[in-house]
Formats: structure tokens, sequence, C-alpha cells
């Protein structure tokens, strides 16, 4: 699941309309497709296959390996590692589909049963698509809510911790948020209208899950950190993880996304400072809706434009700022950020929670820096607060570990080792193996 940051959102909305599709009413089984699904290999091990890219497959590694898939003209799926172009020596073959039995690296695998409903429930002024996939039998287990980040894409056709978390023991429910996949309902990034969803997800959940739920809580990633804990603050769940979220404002994830920028490239103090004003000047134009503060970022890129440091500024809307003419930003900018609260500051919420929380955060996350994040965290967790905290050095922004290609941009390679079973751990047990307390 790569749930994408605040700054993506610009180029997402512009370019993906939310698909609608009418499901039934009522909850039903659904079979896995003939490829994806949850395999349990005769070495032991598990193997995860869902959508890849148009016409691919994607497999994926408890450990945090994973490949994209392409099917050659004999019938042999062949892997590139990560998100590179690069072969990685991984083969697959589908030996019986509709038994669910395939071959990777000359391992036989079955597909395992798990067990998937179907729903459609009503929200305030929407009707939201979702799915209940849980491990098989019939004994009591937890259940995990995942909440969206800000992508418009369907969780319930892509994310596949609906099936690496059941096959490991995990209730999961995954829901398309109003105006994406196969929910209706206007789009929106208004945090307490998505809080007030996930809490009706959480309640749909519990009810399809019946006697087989045990503890319930949520996962969310990216934007989602800021609404799990806004849920949780509402209506209380036993757990929350967030992953890759942030504990300060849209706002200064910004600012501390242009202080990380020029970290990285080993500017000093002074270039810092005069990076510091392209964010004051980009964050007033946020401020006031587009409508004005243009002259002023428009005299910062004459004034910085030619120096070495200002093409190093990326940030999240700000490089969408500086790239974007002006007539263009007051134009589109305006519906594309509708009801984002740029100022929304999530620490009354967090210093009032007593649900326990588990925070993932990656070292190397460009859209998403940790560091104040975690230094608010340590204070809340000295105040008393259950909160855990994780970091996984070398993990950018969807915990994802990553190598560098000849144009300098970050390639997706796998999630970091220890990952998913730290969120297995917290969910079935309350702690994360191996985070910090």
């Amino acid at each position: 699941m790569r749930g994408l940051s605040f700054a993506v959102i610009l180029v997402l909305a512009a370019f993906h309309a939310p698909v609608q599709a009418a499901e039934p009413d009522s909850p039903e089984q659904q079979a896995p497709s003939c490829h994806t699904g949850s395999y349990r290999m005769a070495d032991g091990s598990a193997l995860d296959i869902g959508p890849g890219a148009a016409g691919g497959l994607r497999w994926r590694r408890t450990d945090g390996r994973t490949g994209a898939l392409a099917r050659q003209a004999d019938g042999v799926w062949i892997s590139t590692l990560g998100w590179t172009d690069r072969r990685d020596g991984h083969r697959m073959m589908v030996t019986d589909c509709d038994r669910g039995e395939i071959r990777f690296d000359d391992v036989p695998g079955k597909r395992q049963s798990l067990v998937q409903v179907s729903t459609r429930f009503e929200v305030s002024g929407a009707t939201l698509s979702g799915r209940l996939t849980l491990p098989p039998g019939e004994a009591r287990v937890p259940v995990v809510v995942l909440i969206h980040g800000a992508e418009r894409s369907s969780a319930v056709d892509t994310y596949s911790l609906q099936r690496e978390l059941a096959s490991q023991g995990i209730g999961v429910f995954a829901y398309d948020k109003r105006g994406t996949g196969h929910s209706d309902g206007r789009y929106t990034q208004n945090y307490l209208i998505l809080a007030t969803d996930a809490i009706h997800a959480m309640r749909e959940a519990r009810r399809l899950a019946g006697k087989r739920a045990g503890r319930i809580g949520y996962q969310g990633g990216s934007q989602g950190g800021w609404v799990a804990p806004l849920a949780a603050s509402i209506e209380p769940v036993d757990f929350v993880i967030v992953s890759f979220g942030l504990a300060v404002s849209p706002i200064e994830e910004d600012r501390e996304a242009i202080a990380f920028d020029m970290a990285r490239a080993s500017f000093g103090p002074e270039v810092q400072r005069k990076a510091s004003e392209v964010a004051d000047a980009t964050a007033a134009i946020i401020g006031s809706n587009f409508t004005e503060g243009f002259d002023r970022l428009d005299a910062l890129k004459e004034k910085y434009g030619k120096e070495p440091w200002f093409p190093f500024v990326r940030g999240n809307f700000t490089s969408y700022l500086l790239s974007t003419p002006e007539a263009a930003a007051r134009r589109d900018f305006p519906a594309l950020l509708e009801g984002v609260p740029a100022l929304y500051d999530p620490m009354p919420v967090l210093s009032n929670l007593d649900v326990p929380q588990l925070w993932i955060l990656g070292g190397q996350d460009r859209d998403a820096p940790p560091f104040e994040t975690l230094r608010r965290l340590d204070g809340l967790k000295r105040a008393g607060r259950p909160i855990t905290t994780a970091v996984f050095p070398e993990a950018d922004h969807g915990m994802y570990e990553f190598e560098t290609d000849a144009h300098g941009e970050r390639v997706s390679t796998r999630q970091p080792e220890g990952y998913l079973h730290m969120m297995v751990d917290f969910i079935k047990q309350g702690d994360g193996d191996g985070a910090s307390d």
C-alpha cells in the first residue's frame, strides 16, 4: 500500500477522476481472482500475488521483498526487482489457476482460502464500498481497518495488506473512501469527514466479522496518519497504527520537507534560511487560498533562482507552486486542495488520546520527514501517552527502501525487513516487536 503525500495530490487530482461502479446492496462472498491471493509455499514461506502495472502482477514476501511480474510468451512470469526494470532472477508459473496452484522459483505453492465478504455501507452523503478479509476457520481474530492516504485509487482493489495481514491471522477491512474506487460521494480531504467515515467503516467491519471479531483498530498511512487518531478520539478502538504519518500540520510538513531537501544536499545554515523564505512565501499563498502572495514568490525566484541550492527545493506543494504559472495555480489549485486543513494541528488530539498507538516512520522520508514528529511523540510518551515509535532508517515515504538512478531519482526496491511483522505483533498483542518505547 503506497500512501501518497500531500504534495502528490496536486498531480493525481488533475489526472485521475473517481471511478464509480455498482456493487450489490448486500454483502456477498467474493472469490479471489485467478492469480491474486496469499499463497502458502511448500517450503513453509508465504507469498502474496496481487495486481501490478497494467497487464502485470506484483509479488511480495513477508520480509519486505517484492518484484513486478510480466508474463512471457511461453506463459512464464518473469520478475524485476522492486519498481526497477532490472530482472532479479525470480520466475513464476501458474500450474493450475482454478485450483490456485503456482510454482515460484520452482517451489510449489497453494492459494490460501481466505474469507472475503464485500459490502456497501452508508455514511453521511455517500455510500462506501468495502471488503472484509478473514483468515480461514471460525476462530476469533483481531481486526484492522485500513485508512486511505491521499490517493484516489481503490483501496479494495489494490491494498495488498488485506491479504498479507489476513494470511498472518488478522481480519482486515479495506474500503474505498468517498469519491474513489467503487464508492460514491464527493472526494474530500477534510479530516473530520474522513474520520467519521472511518468510524462507520470500523462499525461495518465489526458487524461483518460478528463473533469472529476480537480487538479492533486502525492502520493509516500518510494522510491516514492524521485521520486515524482523530477517528479513535471520537469513538475509541483498541489500537492505532500510523505508517509514515505526521504529528505536524500539512504546512509544517512542507517546511520540514524543504529543510530536509537542503540537509540532504549538504547546504548549510545560510541556505536553510533562504529556503525557509521560499517556504514562508508558498505557505502564504496556500493560506490565502491562492488569491495573493504570488508577487512575493516571484521576487524570491528572481532573487535566488540562479543560486546552486535553488533546484534542490522540492518540499511538497512548494515544488508545484514554483513550477506552475500563476494563472494556472489561481485557477486549478483551490479545487485540487479543497478541504485540506493546511493548518491542522494534530497535537490536541494526540495529547489526549489514550488508545495504544504504534508510529512507524521512514528515516529518509522526503515527503513527510519524521524529525519533528518524533520529537513531539517523545514528549507525549514522557507525558504518559501510550505511544510506541519505530524508525526504519533507510525508508522513504510509503515505507519503501530505494536506490538512486543515474538522474539522481529514487527508485523503490522493497519494504524494510520487519515492517509487516511489527504491525502484526502490535495488532495481535499491543506491542511492536523491535520498536522503541
